[in-house]
């Protein structure tokens, strides 16, 4: 289990209580990976005897990620948010769906959002129930923003699963060379997916497994403007997996889309860092020409485009 931790301590030790009720006969292996905190986190890890690994600086979640998963020996690698809180029996849940298919590269859980307020469970809203595409290959959550209600309880397969909280295959994670470190955080987990797909993976999420999580905690207490930080790495990394798998008869739609991005920016006052995180992709263009040859070499991009537009499939177990 990595979770990479960044000026968290207000959630950390929340997350970390929770997972003494979310685990399995077998012992979880937990390493925490702190990226320069300057909270007193580290000094909390140390002071709870808790494994970790204390950073000079931030690194990023894709790094920091990769660094853990290097660090650990499990057969599979739970990604957890910090600002996260996982329901008794939940990790247990996971790794019994991931063994018994050797075809899934990895499960999610139903991710709830943590409420604050504690609004109750009739009220209780969906963060995450899968990972989607859309038809001009941008990452979404399934049901985000939604009250939870029945389909969100059935098991799917969906694109991919999302990196705040999933259980990866050690198998899948090395053979990809784990998360795409240019990406530094944000959508790092759409490239891993559609790079997984392409290789032949495939995803479940289930839903017995609960995971509720506050969301853009640590980026919202590590900048001085998250917004415009965000923007920058959002519009970077999301053509940079376009780039990566997209047909050619999709640059129409996705230049539609994306101008539409930009026009959204200059009423968020975002405009600058949106176009500047859109320039840094495409100065990166050669390489990402290059990765996109690799992957049409050793697997099939039909494979994720396939996923294009599409909702989540039932899945039978």
């Amino acid at each position: 289990m990595v979770i990479p931790n960044w000026n968290s301590l207000q959630h950390l030790a929340r997350c970390l209580g929770s997972l003494e009720s979310a685990g399995s006969s077998q012992e979880i292996e937990l390493l925490v990976v702190d990226n320069g905190s300057a909270d007193g986190s580290v000094e909390f890890l140390e002071r709870e005897r808790v494994p970790h690994v204390a950073l000079p600086e931030n690194t990023g979640f894709a790094a920091a990620v990769n660094l853990g998963a290097s660090r650990t020996g499990a057969d599979s690698i739970l990604v957890l948010n910090a600002d996260t809180v996982v329901e008794p029996g939940g990790v247990a849940r996971l790794l019994a769906a991931l063994e018994a298919d050797s075809a899934l590269g990895g499960v999610q859980p139903l991710i709830l959002q943590l409420d604050a307020n504690g609004g109750g469970e009739e009220a209780a809203r969906v963060y995450s129930a899968g990972q989607s595409l859309t038809r001009d290959g941008r990452g979404f959550e399934e049901g985000a923003g939604l009250i939870r209600q029945p389909e969100h309880l059935v098991a799917s397969e969906p694109f991919g699963v999302c990196g705040a909280a999933c259980l990866l295959r050690r198998e899948l994670f090395s053979e990809l060379g784990g998360y795409d470190e240019n990406y530094v955080s944000f959508c790092e987990d759409v490239d891993l997916n559609v790079r997984a797909r392409i290789a032949g993976w495939r995803f479940a999420t289930v839903p017995e497994a609960v995971v509720r999580h506050v969301g853009n905690a640590t980026w919202q207490a590590g900048f001085a403007d998250p917004g415009a930080e965000n923007s920058r790495l959002v519009a970077r990394n999301r053509l940079a997996t376009q780039i990566k798998f997209m047909p050619a008869t999709s640059i129409p739609r996705i230049a539609a889309v994306e101008a539409g991005a930009l026009a959204r920016s200059v009423a968020r006052r975002r405009f600058a860092a949106t176009a500047k995180g859109k320039l840094e992709a495409l100065r990166r263009l050669p390489a990402l020409r290059g990765e996109r040859r690799r992957l049409a070499a050793g697997g099939d991009l039909s494979a994720a485009r396939a996923w294009l537009g599409a909702a989540p499939r039932p899945r039978e177990g």
